[in-house]
C-alpha cells in the first residue's frame, strides 16, 4: 500500500469522524444514549439541525444504524454498526489525550 493511499484513507475518516458534533454524536451513542431527544440532551449547544444532519451523514458512511421500533408511539433509535464500534478504542484514546492536554475553557480563561 502507497504512502498516498494510507494518506488518503487517513483524511476520509479524520473528516468524517472530525466534523463538527460527529466525534460528540458516536460518543454519546457509545455511552448508552441512543434516542433523538437523548443525544440533543447528552450534547450541549447542539441544535436540533446539526443533530438531524450528523445522524444522516454517518448512517449514510455506515457508521450509524437507525432503528425505527414498532411501539405506539413509534420510536425511532440509533446504534453504532461494526464499523462505528470498532472506533471505541480510537475515541477512547483521544478522549484520554483531551484530559491530559486540552483545557477546559474556564480553566484557559482563569490561568
Amino acid at each position: 500500500m502507497s504512502l498516498d493511499q494510507v494518506c488518503t484513507r487517513f483524511h476520509i475518516a479524520l473528516e468524517l469522524i472530525g466534523a463538527r458534533w460527529s466525534g460528540a454524536v458516536i460518543h454519546m451513542i457509545f455511552k448508552g444514549a441512543h434516542r433523538y431527544a437523548d443525544l440533543k440532551a447528552a450534547i450541549p449547544g447542539i441544535n436540533d439541525t446539526m443533530l438531524a444532519r450528523r445522524l444522516r451523514e454517518l448512517e449514510a458512511a455506515g457508521l450509524v444504524e437507525r432503528r425505527v421500533l414498532a411501539t405506539s408511539p413509534v420510536r425511532v433509535e440509533y446504534h453504532l454498526t461494526e464499523m462505528g464500534q470498532e472506533l471505541r478504542p480510537a475515541l477512547d484514546q483521544l478522549v484520554d489525550w483531551s484530559h491530559k492536554w486540552i483545557p477546559l475553557p474556564e480553566a484557559a480563561e482563569s490561568a
